[in-house]
């Protein structure tokens, strides 16, 4: 009986405390936002005072809505806007209110009515009128505060073929794409434009108003899990690709039909030491041995002609340079020097996520807090550099509680708020944001996925291909007729539109294999889902893959998420094929030649470990006699 008490106590505690603590939080929220009509027009009353305040009305310049709102905020909701959480929404589309694995540590009411915050990156979430009336309610959920101040709602990527959630989301409905590796690929810089544009379109219909992208890093230190997010290690190919993509995003300038872009990660990652990542400490340090620093600012120029909205830095700190050797989202010279004074930025800065206080659910920290450089800080300790050197928001926290504390105790003063408010209230004013929030989730259903948008994706897919090698001597590519073909990781009823598929190896004409860079498992929550380490195959699988290519004419496909070391491989097949994120069928259409082959490599690939651990992380194209150089990629009058 006692045991069955506590067990019903505690069922107790779970089931009700919660909801408690729910209806506490929805308590401080006040009614919906009434009607107003002037001048025969209708807007809505935010602050519900029965008037039309200048920050209501749509006609007023930007700037004087601005200020009306920024006079009428507290302290508290000015530092609500300066934290950009993550967020899920269950899967039928209700705000989430209850922490979980899933949808992570944020419960809906908490965040919005009593920590007043209004940004927010959206976790999940596929389905087109889930996600539009999911969006509604959150809408109306902040609608209710007392100014009604509009939810922003940011994205990772969602349209290519990356299985890292630490870093990409899967497509579902969204049309599917290359990563911009491949688009890079395509040196087609209206491909990429068009590309930006659907995913603009279709980002609108779901409520997406930030991308947290495009990464204009450059790929010159091949370890790095990172590159198949970047547009490769060419500055000038990633620059046009740069370019091209905020132009899709946001247009000539950004306004109601806009998604606003977060181009990252400044001042450029990718010459990470060893290739590591500082999403961990042991990968925290950014090194340019080939003083090649001003390389990567290229890109960046790019995205300040392209008018970018945001600019993310990186968690990595710079080690044997003129900047201080802190993470470049606490580096003053890095911040406020080189990206406000040199570059004039005077966009929103928001830190890559989680440089406070890490990652915590249920009072276990399943990630740490990737403060590099100021790890003896206390999280209001970091919060206070992180401002001074010319910070805005601060990307995966939800603690506005300490900004309110360090303005109190007078070690940030408001106006330093007030800076960062402005540029965050302008950029919600220029989206369209507080005129109408609210979608139309039939509008959705029809926007994402359109057959339209999925046949541009299917067409960047076959586009982006880099056929690496066919044949020695003799072109094997392309196939003809319907040949006898031995098949791995491919779906049997794609391939048995372009031959008999067999299983018996011994019956094949030819061996077609879909392979995928390698990479170190390892361990931890996150750690696991970025693909790092050794870029060569091991065995035993390496034995199985040349064994198989021995037997019989072998075509490979190989997925190029980093730029593999294959030598054996590329010896012992009979045709090659890069692919930067492509499904089957694209991948078959070229090897039967319904696709002519066009695509270029952003990057070089290397013929050994030993070559890759020689080269200098900062600079591009410095391989030693690599497998395949930087722009190579054959078409079917070419062969090797």
């Amino acid at each position: 009986m006692i045991v069955s008490a506590i067990i019903a106590g505690i069922i107790v505690v779970v089931l009700i405390k919660p909801s408690m603590k729910i209806r506490n939080n929805l308590s401080r929220l006040g009614p919906e936002a009434p009607s107003l009509a002037v001048d025969g027009k209708t807007y809505r009353d935010l602050n519900k005072n029965g008037k039309l305040d200048p920050y209501e009305d749509a006609r007023c310049p930007i700037d004087e809505r601005v200020q009306d709102l920024l006079a009428q905020m507290t302290l508290d909701e000015k530092s609500g806007l300066m934290f950009h959480a993550m967020i899920g929404m269950n899967p039928d589309g209700s705000l989430v209110e209850k922490a979980s694995m899933q949808s992570g540590p944020t419960v809906t009411s908490e965040v919005v009515a009593v920590k007043l915050m209004n940004h927010f990156n959206l976790l999940y979430g596929q389905k087109p009128r889930v996600m539009a009336e999911w969006q509604n309610r959150l809408q109306k959920m902040a609608e209710r505060t007392r100014l009604g101040i509009p939810a922003t709602i940011s994205s990772d990527p969602r349209h290519a073929f990356s299985n890292n959630l630490g870093a990409n989301l899967p497509p579902g409905d969204f049309s599917q794409w290359p990563e911009p590796t491949g688009l890079a690929a395509t040196r087609d810089e209206a491909l990429v434009e068009e590309f930006a544009d659907i995913a603009r379109q279709e980002y609108v219909a779901a409520g997406i108003r930030v991308a947290l992208h495009p990464m204009a890093d450059l790929a010159t230190e091949p370890r790095w899990c990172r590159i198949n997010g970047t547009f490769g290690e060419d500055a000038d190919l990633a620059s046009k690709m740069v370019k091209a993509y905020i132009r899709g995003f946001q247009g000539k300038t950004l306004g109601p039909d806009s998604v606003a872009c977060m181009t990252k990660h400044f001042p450029g990652g990718g010459p990470q030491l060893k290739g590591e990542d500082p999403h961990f400490s042991y990968g925290k340090e950014q090194v340019y041995p080939g003083g090649n620093f001003e390389y990567h600012l290229i890109p960046f120029e790019a995205a300040f002609e392209a008018g970018t909205s945001q600019i993310m830095p990186y968690y990595g700190m710079p080690v044997g340079t003129e900047f201080e050797e802190k993470g470049f989202g606490f580096n003053k010279q890095v911040i406020t020097g080189l990206l406000r004074d040199k570059y004039k930025f005077d966009g929103i800065v928001c830190t890559d996520w989680l440089l406070l206080t890490g990652f915590s659910l249920f009072g276990k920290t399943l990630i740490e807090a990737k403060a590099w450089g100021v790890e003896d800080l206390t999280p209001s300790e970091r919060m206070k550099v992180a401002l001074d050197a010319g910070v805005d928001q601060f990307g995966g926290e939800t603690c506005p509680e300490l900004l309110v504390e360090l303005v109190k105790a007078g070690k940030v003063t408001e106006e330093r708020v007030n800076q960062s408010a402005r540029r965050i209230l302008r950029e919600k004013f220029k989206l369209g944001l507080f005129d109408n929030p609210y979608l139309n989730p039939d509008q959705a259903e029809q926007t994402i996925g359109k057959d339209e948008y999925v046949a541009k994706g299917e067409f960047a897919q076959r586009k982006s291909l880099v056929l690496l090698k066919n044949g020695n001597g003799n072109p094997v590519l392309p196939l003809s007729g319907k040949p006898r073909i031995y098949i791995e990781n491919i779906r049997p009823e794609i391939a048995r539109h372009y031959g008999e598929v067999v299983a018996d190896l011994e019956k094949a004409d030819y061996v077609i294999l879909r392979l995928s860079a390698p990479y170190e498992k390892r361990k931890g929550m996150l750690e696991g889902m970025f693909h790092a380490g050794d870029l060569d195959f091991k065995s035993p699988e390496k034995d199985r893959i040349l064994a198989l290519l021995s037997m019989k004419p072998a075509i490979v496909d190989l997925y190029l998420e980093r730029p593999a070391v294959f030598p054996e491989i590329n010896q012992k097949c009979s045709a090659l094929i890069g692919n930067f994120g492509a499904n089957d069928s694209a991948v078959l259409d070229l090897i039967f030649g319904r696709f002519e082959p066009s695509g270029k490599l952003p990057f070089e690939i290397p013929s050994s470990i030993q070559a890759v651990e020689h080269q200098k992380e900062d600079l591009p194209y410095d391989s030693e006699m690599p497998l395949y150089p930087f722009g190579h990629g054959l078409t079917f009058r070419s062969h090797s």
